[in-house]
């Protein structure tokens, strides 16, 4: 499989996962209604442990256009790949929120709190100060990239996407599995001030298929916040690869 093909079935399965799981606690009448926060994060940690376990081997699952971009400032990826991983990606997590959206459309239209439906395709800070929302991104990126350049051997290698050069591949498929435990970490330590996008991907593509989608009595996509989920989590993981390239 080619890894652009590979980036776009798993973030589309990512966001499959990850966004169903927000749809099935916020929406009405689901059988997971308002079962909290605990599951949400639980959730996107399977999501991203399924999506990264599907395509390690072609691509080494990064998902992440912050993943994509870390990986060109430590050397081991071109910025002409990275273009191809970032784009691929952007397109899979259409892909998945749309697919949320048919799969729980009834519930969509069923329930009233316009936030919520929101909440189902990208993420918003609970108290809104933006400064302190892309203080929360960049930190919660760092903390999910610096302990992945962390968990294998270090080898830096530079040149387009060699698969045996990828850092994600050294983890092993079931290596992976630390992985899906630091997304659910983080969820449960870091991610309830803004949601813990940290990875524009996740929050644009879901972002844009919201502001496309017929659903009923929608608020607007807050575009105006957009930009941190996205600005946040690249400073993250560029200053996750700068520090590791420093000690490595």
């Amino acid at each position: 499989m080619h890894p652009f093909l590979a980036e776009f079935i798993g973030t589309a399965i990512l966001i499959l996962f990850g966004g169903g799981v927000c749809a099935n606690v916020s929406l009405q009448k689901t059988g997971g209604h308002d079962s909290g926060w605990i599951v949400i994060a639980a959730g996107w940690g399977i999501a991203v442990f399924i999506g990264a376990f599907c395509v390690n081997e072609f691509s080494g699952a990064h998902l992440n256009p912050a993943v994509s971009i870390a990986m060109v400032v430590g050397g081991k990826l071109s910025i002409g790949s990275a273009i191809g991983y970032i784009l691929a990606q952007l397109a899979g997590a259409m892909l998945g929120a749309t697919v949320v959206y048919l799969f729980y459309r009834e519930h969509f239209n069923v329930t009233e709190d316009l936030d919520a439906k929101l909440g189902c395709f990208c993420t918003a800070p609970a108290i809104r100060n933006f400064k302190q929302a892309f203080f929360c991104e960049a930190i919660g990126t760092f903390a999910l990239i610096f302990p992945i350049f962390l968990m294998v051997t270090p080898r830096l290698a530079s040149g387009d996407v060699p698969v045996d050069t990828d850092p994600m591949l050294g983890l092993g498929s079931l290596g992976l599995l630390p992985v899906g435990l630091l997304v659910f970490g983080i969820g449960l330590s870091l991610g309830g001030t803004t949601g813990y996008a940290i990875n524009p991907a996740r929050d644009l593509g879901p972002r844009i298929i919201h502001s496309l989608s017929p659903i009923r009595n929608k608020r607007d996509s807050d575009w105006s916040y957009a930009w941190i989920p996205v600005a946040g989590p690249i400073t993250g993981g560029i200053i996750a690869a700068i520090i590791y390239r420093l000690i490595a």
